[in-house]
C-alpha cells in the first residue's frame, strides 16, 4: 500500500511541475528581419519587430522594446527581406464555393487556366472526366467559362457538350456565377425542355426557330440548380472538396473569408464548424429566400469555431459581362435573340417586394449586402431602401452595395447619405474591360468600379475578388485597383487608379470594418488576433505591374501557420 501511495504522490508531483512548466514556458514569438506594414492611418507605417503570444499581437514597434515586450526565452522568426501584414480579407466572395472551382474542371480563361476557345474547353472537361471525378457528385461540372473571352464569342451550347458525354450530365458555370451551359442529358435530369416556362427572373435560351433549349440557361433558371451538380455525393467528396476550397483560401493570404449568398451551404459549413474544420473565419450572408440561419446560434458577430452568419443577401441584378446587368440606356451590343432596346432586367421587377426584403432586415437589424451591377438596379436600391432609413434610422447599419459596376456619381451621392459601404470591383478592368468599353461605350466603360471618386466623396469602400467568379488571388485584386490595365493593354479609367497602398487597405482594416471586425482585424496592433500574412515582396515597393506577381508564401491565423508554401 505505502509503495502504491508514493506512486501516486509521484504522479501528481509530475503533473503539477508539468502545469507549471506549460504556464511559464514562453511562447511569445518575434518577427523581424523584414518590411512589416502596420496598416495604420493614412500613410505607411513601419515597424521593425512584431511579438505574438497567446494568439494575439502584444507587441508592435522598435526592436530593443520587442526583445523585452517578449520576455526571456521567445522565439525569433527572421522574414528575411519578406513583407509581414494583416491576415486579408476579401470585400466580397462566395467561399462554399471555392471548393467547386479548386476540385472541379478548371475551365477559365488564361491567365488562370487555358479555356480560350470551345474546343479547348471541351478538351479540358473530356481530361477531367475520369470514374474518380465523376463520382464526387455524379456530373461532369467547371466553373469560369467566358464567352467574352472564348475565341468564338458564345456560350457553350448542349451541342458542344455533348462532345464531352451523352451518358453523364454535365454542367458548366459562367464567370460570372449568372449562366450555365447544360448538356442533353443534364437538361434531361433536369426536365427542362421545349414546354418549360422561363421562371421570373431568368431565361431558358432556345434553339433558333424553336422552343427547345440549347443548353443556356440566365440567372434564376439556372443559380438554384447549381447544388444539383455541386453537391458532393458522400461524405468522402465532401471533406475532399471542403478541403480542397480551404486550403485554396489560405494559399492567397486569406484568414477571413466571407460566403457573400449562402443558401443551402449554411447546413455544411455550420456542421463543419461544429467538427472544428476551419482554420480561418468564415461570415455567411444568407439569400433573402434562405433566412432560417439567422434564427439560430450561429447569427453572431462572434465566432463559433471560427464560423458565423453575419447577415442577410439580396440580388436585385445580373452580370455586366453577361449583359443582364440592369441598366437605364440600352446596350450597345445586346446579347443573342434581344432586341435593339434591350437593357438588361431585374432579379425581383416589383419594388413593393424589394421594399418587405428590406424592411425584414431594417426591422431585425441584419446587415444586408445588395448585389447590383446597373444603374437602374442601384436606382432601385436607393429608392426602396431611402425610405426605410427614415423610418428605421441607420446607426452603424453597415449595409453593403456589392460590384456597382455601372454606378452614377449621384448614385455615390446617395450612398453616402445613406451609410452604404460600397464594395466595388475593379477586378473588371482587366478581365471584362474591354468587353465593357465594347457593350456599353468608351464614356461609361473607362468608369466601371469608380473607387477613386467613391473614395474623394467620403465613401467607405473595399474591393473584391467575386470568387470563384476568378481566382481569389487577391494581389491581383490590388495589381488590378492600381493598374487598371484590360486584358488588351489599354488602360481602363486612369483618374479611378488606387494607390498601393489603398488597394491594401481595401482587403485589411476597411474590409474589417465592413465585417463589423476592425476591432480585433486589419491592422498590426497590439491586442488584436494574430492574423497575418507572409508576402515574398512588398507591394508598396515593387513596380505598379508586377504587383500581381507576389505569392503568399506563409498565412498565419491566430498565431498559428496555416498555410505554409
Amino acid at each position: 500500500m505505502k509503495k502504491i501511495l508514493l506512486l501516486i504522490l509521484g504522479i501528481i508531483l509530475f503533473s503539477c511541475n508539468e502545469n507549471e512548466k506549460k504556464q511559464t514556458e514562453n511562447t511569445a514569438t518575434v518577427y523581424y528581419g523584414g518590411d512589416i506594414i502596420t496598416m495604420v492611418g493614412n500613410t505607411p507605417e513601419y515597424a521593425e519587430a512584431l511579438v505574438i503570444n497567446n494568439g494575439k499581437i502584444a507587441f508592435v514597434g522598435a526592436s530593443a522594446d520587442a526583445m523585452k515586450a517578449a520576455g526571456k526565452g521567445h522565439k525569433m522568426i527572421d522574414l528575411k527581406g519578406k513583407t509581414l501584414l494583416p491576415g486579408l480579407i476579401d470585400g466580397h466572395a462566395h467561399f462554399a464555393s471555392f471548393a467547386a472551382q479548386a476540385i472541379g474542371a478548371q475551365i477559365l480563361p488564361s491567365p488562370d487556366a487555358k479555356a480560350d476557345d470551345i474546343s479547348k474547353l471541351i478538351k479540358i472537361l473530356k481530361d477531367w472526366n475520369t470514374p474518380e471525378n465523376r463520382a464526387l457528385t455524379g456530373w461532369i461540372f467547371g466553373m469560369g467559362f467566358d464567352d467574352s473571352v472564348l475565341k468564338e464569342k458564345r456560350f457553350p451550347t448542349k451541342e458542344d457538350l455533348d462532345k464531352v458525354s451523352t451518358e453523364t450530365p454535365i454542367m458548366i458555370i459562367h464567370i460570372s456565377g449568372h449562366f450555365a451551359s447544360l448538356n442533353s442529358k443534364a437538361l434531361e435530369l433536369l426536365e427542362i425542355n421545349a414546354d418549360t416556362k422561363n421562371p421570373e427572373g431568368g431565361i431558358i435560351r432556345r434553339m433558333p426557330n424553336t422552343t427547345e433549349p440549347n443548353g443556356v440557361l440566365e440567372e434564376l433558371a439556372a443559380i438554384p440548380l447549381y447544388s444539383k451538380a455541386l453537391t458532393p455525393a458522400s461524405e468522402e467528396a465532401v471533406m475532399k472538396f471542403m478541403t480542397a476550397g480551404q486550403e485554396m483560401a489560405l494559399s492567397y493570404g486569406y484568414t477571413t473569408a466571407q460566403d457573400g449568398r449562402t443558401m443551402g451551404e449554411h447546413a455544411l459549413l455550420s456542421k463543419l464548424a461544429e467538427m472544428n474544420f476551419w482554420k480561418l473565419d468564415v461570415v455567411s450572408y444568407v439569400d433573402y429566400m434562405f433566412t432560417e440561419p439567422l434564427e439560430t446560434k450561429w447569427y453572431s458577430k462572434n465566432y463559433n469555431n471560427h464560423y458565423r452568419v453575419g447577415g442577410m443577401k439580396i440580388t436585385l441584378d445580373g452580370s455586366p459581362q453577361g449583359r443582364t446587368a440592369w441598366r437605364t440606356t440600352p446596350y450597345l451590343l445586346p446579347p443573342d435573340g434581344a432586341d435593339k432596346n434591350y437593357s438588361g432586367y431585374p432579379a425581383i421587377p416589383d419594388d413593393a417586394d424589394v421594399t418587405a426584403i428590406y424592411e425584414k432586415a431594417f426591422a431585425n437589424n441584419y446587415q444586408i449586402l445588395t448585389h447590383a451591377n446597373g444603374d437602374a438596379a442601384m436606382d432601385q436600391m436607393i429608392r426602396t431602401m431611402t425610405p426605410l432609413v427614415k423610418k428605421y434610422g441607420n446607426n452603424d447599419r453597415r449595409n453593403v452595395l456589392i460590384h456597382g459596376q455601372y454606378i452614377r456619381d449621384d448614385q455615390l451621392d446617395a450612398f453616402k447619405n445613406l451609410n452604404v459601404i460600397t464594395s466595388l470591383f475593379p477586378l473588371h478592368t482587366f478581365y471584362w474591360g474591354d468587353w465593357h468599353k465594347e457593350i456599353i461605350g468608351d464614356s461609361l466603360g473607362n468608369r466601371i468600379s469608380p473607387v477613386k471618386t467613391a473614395l474623394n466623396k467620403g465613401v467607405k469602400i473595399t474591393i473584391h475578388t467575386d470568387a470563384p467568379v476568378a481566382l481569389p488571388n487577391l494581389m491581383r485584386v490590388v495589381w488590378t485597383a492600381v493598374n487598371r490595365t484590360s486584358r488588351s493593354g489599354a488602360i481602363i479609367g486612369e483618374k479611378e487608379r488606387l494607390t498601393p497602398y489603398e488597394a491594401l487597405k481595401a482587403i485589411t482594416i476597411w474590409s474589417a470594418y465592413q465585417h463589423f471586425e476592425e476591432n480585433e482585424k486589419g491592422t498590426l496592433e497590439k491586442g488584436k488576433l494574430a492574423d497575418l500574412v507572409i508576402l515574398d515582396k512588398n507591394p508598396l515597393k515593387v513596380t505598379a505591374d508586377t504587383i500581381k506577381d507576389i505569392q503568399v508564401v506563409e498565412t498565419i491565423k491566430e498565431g498559428e501557420t496555416v498555410y505554409n508554401k
